[in-house]
């Protein structure tokens, strides 16, 4: 800290910021979950960088079967007859209605089981970074290479699990698509319905999302079975609708800024590869962290509640922190017990006095020299108690522990009544 008076200059000024006094270390703590994101965001970027390139080691299969569908996709496209003149300037026939739509749902029906293998991968580097930056909103120390593989190690049977479900029910979905743009294009069937479909499971898709994003929150911070995990994740995503909606499209910035195009998509690529795994799952797991405090944690006995945020709305603390308060209460009650140390002097090391010691040899003699030593280290002792047990310190540490003459005669009332109860009761028998 710099002396009293010390001005700075402008360099260190900005080096080194205000004067880092106990009350401005304090107004510097996050009081709630957004002050604890933009922390734990500007404190813990570079550890935010290397939890992401983890993950994103992880992802990388996932990203070379997306790319490797896409190509495929076009190419094969590209090559049928409908997207292109045939012959001499015929066009193509009307009979090919509906085969591009054909084509596009097999090709994803081919590459289903790739995605779903490749999303597994990708979701045993998510459980190691989710359980990193868990750690990151509880403010707990972190070391990111050991607590990276310990959370895989902790986190992968209910990952893996929700993203298989997430995996399989979004193909679902996205072949459902596929298959009502084939029957709205060919005509078979009512046009209307096959359009509402594709809301619906559109729709779906969202719920799933928000769903498997409530199954890692909930499958990192807690031991639950899958149907549990399920039902309170079903659960969440209805009760919660508007909050996660607008949790959802926060956290969804990357790849909103990647479909802008343009300079954007160029942006939002480099947040992505940078932090924005991280980022994202910052953002979801300090909302549901939220959200535990309040439906949660504060309901069951022992709940631990703001994790990671200063409380400053204690009466008794006042403006002092939740773990100052802790220690001070801990404090106190070693205090109010008696110490025997405490309580009687006890005569420090400054003279001559030892204990004799042994040859190797020793007599008879030897033993009671021994014994001598020992008797007159005891008697100096006692000698230095008697007279220093009437310093000023001793009595009045002691005088904090004798009972009230009005407490003695309260316990002393209290065993008199139930002395003659016990009486009356015998009596009556």
């Amino acid at each position: 800290m710099a002396q009293q008076g010390e001005k700075k200059g402008f360099i260190a000024r900005m080096l080194e910021g205000k004067e880092r006094d106990e009350e401005y270390a304090r107004s510097t703590l996050p009081t709630n979950r957004w002050a604890l994101f933009w922390d734990i965001f500007k404190g813990r970027f570079s550890k935010l960088v290397i939890v992401n390139l983890l993950m994103a080691l992880f992802c990388i299969p996932l990203i070379v079967v997306i790319v490797f569908q896409f190509a495929y996709s076009s190419a094969n496209l590209a090559m049928m007859p409908f997207s292109q003149w045939m012959f001499s300037g015929y066009g193509a026939p009307p009979t090919t209605a509906g085969l591009a739509e054909q084509v596009s749902v097999m090709n994803n029906m081919m590459f289903v089981p790739f995605l779903l293998l490749a999303a597994l991968i990708a979701g045993i580097g998510i459980s190691g970074g989710m359980y990193v930056i868990r750690n990151m909103v509880w403010t707990e120390g972190i070391f990111i290479a050991n607590d990276f593989w310990r959370g895989i190690k902790i986190n992968i049977g209910v990952v893996l699990l929700s993203t298989l479900f997430y995996g399989v029910m979004l193909a679902l979905m996205y072949l459902a698509i596929g298959w009502a743009d084939v029957f709205i294009v060919t005509g078979a069937g009512n046009r209307v319905l096959f359009t509402i479909s594709q809301v619906i499971s559109y729709v779906a898709i969202g719920i799933f999302t928000i769903m498997y994003l409530w199954m890692l929150a909930m499958g990192g911070s807690y031991k639950l079975k899958f149907h549990q995990l399920l039902k309170n994740a079903f659960l969440m995503t209805f009760g919660l609708i508007f909050q996660n909606i607008f949790f959802a499209v926060l956290m969804a910035i990357p790849f909103i800024l990647i479909l802008l195009g343009s300079f954007f998509q160029m942006v939002g690529f480099v947040i992505l590869i940078l932090f924005g795994v991280s980022y994202m799952l910052l953002v979801w797991l300090d909302y549901t962290q939220w959200a535990f405090d309040k439906f949660i944690e504060s309901k069951r006995e022992g709940g631990k509640v703001n994790r990671g945020i200063y409380d400053k709305s204690s009466k008794k603390g006042g403006s002092q922190s939740k773990a100052v308060q802790e220690y001070e209460k801990n404090l106190e009650e070693a205090m109010s017990v008696k110490s025997e140390l405490s309580s009687r002097p006890i005569k420090p090391i400054t003279d001559d006095l030892k204990v004799y010691e042994l040859p190797e040899a020793f007599s008879r003699d030897d033993l009671k020299k021994l014994r001598a030593s020992k008797d007159a280290i005891a008697e100096d002792t006692k000698q230095y108690e008697e007279e220093h047990k009437n310093d000023e310190k001793y009595v009045a540490y002691n005088a904090q522990f004798e009972e009230k003459p009005e407490e003695a005669d309260g316990k002393k009332g209290k065993k008199d009544k139930k002395a003659k109860d016990k009486k009356g009761g015998e009596d009556g028998e």
